[in-house]
């Protein structure tokens, strides 16, 4: 590593580090050094005509999304840093240590940063073709979405998520998967984002008890309600997103139908009736394939089940969704879902109550999600209304 590759990332960590952490950052400072590239902050002035208002793509947890072009004719977007966010100092901390150890098709792909004074900037490629809740919620772009589209959505973010865990050089958690936070390239590969509230995971640990971070309708029941935090919270997240891919219906603003308060619920109940196609978005009657469909639904059902020790690895999901249509015997359990009824398999360490939540920081990390909740039980309406005012939960730990 270069001595000015490792000053460049003492200069862009130092202000966001606190003592008791800095050991374990430098050690990833040095890591992102040698990864990653340094850009000036002329070059991201150019590359987005001076982050000029027509270039703005969208609003991060931390700052404005811009798109820009290098002199090479790459096409980038670049997270800017707004000054005055202090839960988003924590956010671009935590993202840029992540993504400098990942590397994976299914994974955005971090290409570099720039520390210019107070400007901090996090530079990624550019995917074409936006976040795929901009397609599945939107009934004029939903049509882009068949059936093979969505399947491959689903087998792509599968692959993504089992390198986070089992692949990648750490285990990481990525604790916010949800349709907005997977991007759709040119090819409509899907790309795992955002991963400011990723947690790395302790080597031979299970679980670990952490405040809560996400958003909601995408949460699973024993880490909002327990704090308890394990790959399989992005299983069960997973889950979710499948079945919002196979209804176009969004868990958090999912209508009640009869009996059923929520998508897992809906989904669930039509699956024990034999009728998993009637969960089927019309959009898809002329591009699905039955069997496949009803494959992915019940894969979708296994990964949202009420206790975690009963959820699938992504290994395990992965191997699901390579079967033949047609050969899964395994039965989901009821879903989960927060308010629902849990009881943990084994007693944490340490009890962590979800509702400790500092509300005066619940603004920074409000993304495009909408703020629709399902109403569920007295327990998820309460969790609903410390949400920040889009339902997403701060970053705490």
């Amino acid at each position: 590593m270069s001595k000015s590759g490792h000053n460049f990332m003492q200069t862009l960590f130092r202000p966001f580090r606190s003592s008791k952490d800095e050991n374990h950052e430098q050690e990833l400072e040095q890591i992102a050094a040698q990864e990653q590239k340094q850009f000036s902050f002329a070059t991201l002035v150019s590359a987005t005509k001076d982050f000029h208002p027509d270039h703005k793509l969208g609003q991060g947890g931390f700052g404005p999304v811009f798109k820009g072009k290098l002199e090479d004719g790459r096409e980038i977007a670049v997270k800017k840093l707004l000054h005055s966010s202090g839960q988003g100092k924590k956010e671009f901390t935590n993202e840029a240590k992540l993504l400098a150890r990942v590397q994976h098709r299914n994974v955005v792909n971090l290409l570099g940063y720039c520390a210019h004074g107070p400007e901090k900037l996090l530079v990624y490629e550019y995917v074409a073709n936006e976040s795929l809740d901009k397609h599945l919620f939107k009934s004029g772009r939903r049509d882009a979405l068949d059936w093979k589209r969505r399947y491959d959505i689903i087998t792509g973010v599968a692959r993504g998520l089992l390198y986070l865990h089992e692949g990648s050089p750490s285990v990481i958690t990525h604790r916010d998967i949800k349709a907005g936070n997977i991007l759709l390239d040119d090819k409509w590969v899907p790309k795992i984002a955002d991963f400011g509230m990723a947690r790395l995971f302790p080597e031979d640990e299970t679980h670990v008890n952490t405040r809560v971070a996400g958003t909601n309708g995408y949460m699973a029941p024993e880490y909002v309600m327990h704090g308890r935090l394990s790959p399989k919270a992005d299983v069960y997240s997973f889950g979710v997103v499948i079945l919002e891919l196979i209804s176009g219906q969004k868990n958090s603003s999912f209508i009640p139908i009869l009996d059923a308060e929520n998508l897992l619920e809906w989904a669930y109940d039509l699956y024990k009736k034999g009728k998993s196609l009637e969960v089927m978005d019309p959009a898809l009657a002329s591009s699905a394939v039955p069997d496949q469909v009803a494959m992915c639904l019940q894969i979708g059902l296994l990964c949202t089940q009420s206790d975690p020790q009963y959820r699938p690895t992504m290994d395990r999901v992965v191997l699901l969704l390579s079967k033949k249509p047609g050969t899964l015997v395994e039965e989901p359990r009821r879903p989960g879902y927060p308010g629902s009824r849990y009881r943990r398999s084994r007693r944490p360490t340490t009890s962590i109550d979800s509702g400790n939540f500092d509300s005066d920081m619940f603004g920074s990390t409000i993304n495009s999600d909408d703020h629709s909740a399902t109403a569920t039980t007295s327990s998820s309406r309460r969790t609903s209304r410390q949400l920040g005012s889009r339902g997403k939960l701060p970053m705490q730990g």
